[in-house]
């Protein structure tokens, strides 16, 4: 695996080693954040190097450490309806969402110790040049996080540091999601502003494209090579789901 087009490597990653890509497919939620937390937990006692995860989850709305509750607009019984799990977790930010039919990207890598709002800036850059490669011009915009267009935020991004500099959380580009699953929020608690997707900006590429060509601007922009793995050789397959109640 390799990126499309070189880019000069940065001092973002601590190891110069391979980063792993692991591609779980459709993943429940508290799955996933599951094998973030034991990835996290072995980087940072260097069992093992940094891993990118790539991944769809089932519709699910996530509140991060910040969050408002009041940001979630339908209670038990509209979510229960809507068919959308509502997870408290522990990334920065406010509410957003999770669905089939998005890009969604979880970097475990040891920070060689930028600050944390540079790592993020890195994220939204790696998606600025995915986007352009689709022909859509997006931007960020000032005092705000994420990927922005003019109809909208397509790229949401919200992350956690550990102490010992390591990441876990990421970004989420809507590509053919179903933006209808966005009304049931206030996304990252700003609401005048919308949320878009790069098929409702004219883009006709596949979820699975956008994943590999994500990946390879993920490359470019961390001056990374890359390895496949699968989520059984990198000891995920025996590691239970985070429990309703939060982790242990």
């Amino acid at each position: 695996m390799t990126a499309r087009r070189g880019g000069a490597p940065t001092t973002l990653r601590a190891s110069p080693e391979p980063v792993a890509v692991v591609r779980g497919g459709l993943v429940d939620y508290r799955q996933a954040w599951a094998w973030q937390r034991h990835l996290a937990a072995t980087r940072a006692a260097g069992d093992v190097g940094d891993v990118l995860l790539v991944v769809q989850h089932p519709p699910t709305y996530t509140l991060g450490t910040r969050a408002d509750p009041a940001n979630v607009l339908l209670d038990d019984d509209g979510l229960r309806r809507a068919g959308i799990e509502r997870v408290r977790i522990d990334r920065g930010g406010d509410v957003t969402y999770h669905g089939p039919g998005q890009v969604v990207g979880y970097p475990i890598v040891g920070l060689s110790g930028p600050r944390v709002v540079d790592y993020v800036r890195a994220l939204e850059e790696l998606n600025l040049r995915m986007l352009a490669d689709h022909g859509i011009v997006a931007r960020r915009i000032e005092g705000l996080t994420g990927v922005w267009t003019d109809r909208g935020k397509v790229t949401a991004i919200g992350v956690r540091v550990s102490a010992a500099r390591v990441t876990q959380h990421g970004w989420a580009t809507n590509v053919t999601t179903d933006l209808g699953d966005f009304a049931g929020i206030v996304p990252c608690g700003i609401d005048d502003r919308p949320v878009t997707s790069m098929a409702a900006l004219g883009a006709t590429a596949a979820v699975e494209q956008v994943a590999e060509d994500s990946i390879a601007a993920f490359a470019d922009v961390f001056g990374a090579t890359l390895t496949a793995a699968t989520p059984d050789e990198m000891g995920l397959d025996a590691i239970d789901p985070v429990p309703a109640d939060g982790p242990n």
